[in-house]
């Protein structure tokens, strides 16, 4: 194996350490359950579903009423999730966020241990060592203060959607296509954001679990 990960000098001992990456790798995992949880954007209205209606993903289930009407719905909710009293809208945000930060950890994850990284010596680490080298140098924090901001702004946006303000989830009136302007290539793209959601939720969870588990670069074998 040619591709050697940089070391990372610290107090924590290598079975320690070793601990940590894969109690988080296992964390991860557990974390992607949710992602086909088919709330969506709404596509039109919802419909009363019969309770003798399966599930087109999971025949032997009846099909979550909750989740009709939302696009990228395929009947997915073993967990009946959509049915514990949150309104859908808020977990179809929920499900679009984590989906569109994964699109893009998978494209850094990956650049970075491709050799893409930005000048600086604190940059020059694999991947699984970014965590560790974050906090020592204290761009952890910077980055914690930045995602609090966003959180704080987009938190205002879903209290005033659940209010009613007709605003569709995940829709922060970033629109530089203007696909809004059609409503056949909005759904469509909509369909295709939320299948791309999914599968890097998946992707990077695999991503980091392999990393962690094999210590070595990409494509992680």
């Amino acid at each position: 194996d040619t591709w050697a990960r940089p070391t990372l000098t610290s107090t924590i001992s290598i079975p320690s350490l070793k601990m940590v990456r894969t109690l988080l790798a296992l964390a991860l995992m557990v974390s992607s359950a949710g992602a086909f949880m088919s709330a969506s954007p709404r596509a039109a209205p919802r419909t009363v579903v019969s309770m003798a209606e399966k599930s087109p993903a999971i025949p032997f289930l009846p099909a979550p009423a909750n989740c009709e009407g939302y696009v990228g719905n395929v009947g997915f909710d073993p967990l009946r999730v959509s049915e514990w009293g949150l309104p859908v809208d808020y977990l179809r945000e929920a499900e679009l966020k984590h989906g569109r930060v994964c699109m893009l950890a998978v494209t850094g994850f990956a650049a970075t241990d491709c050799g893409f990284r930005i000048p600086g010596e604190q940059y020059q680490v694999a991947s699984i060592d970014a965590h560790d080298v974050a906090v020592s140098s204290g761009l952890m924090t910077v980055g914690g203060i930045a995602i609090l901001m966003i959180e704080a702004l987009s938190f205002v946006a879903i209290q005033e959607m659940l209010a009613g303000s007709g605003r569709m989830a995940g829709d922060f009136g970033f629109d530089p296509l203007k696909v809004k302007a059609d409503a056949k290539k909005l759904e469509t793209m909509q369909l295709k954001e939320i299948t791309h959601s999914r599968l890097a939720m998946l992707a990077f969870s695999g991503m980091v679990t392999q990393a962690v588990l094999t210590e070595k670069g990409f494509p992680y074998y």
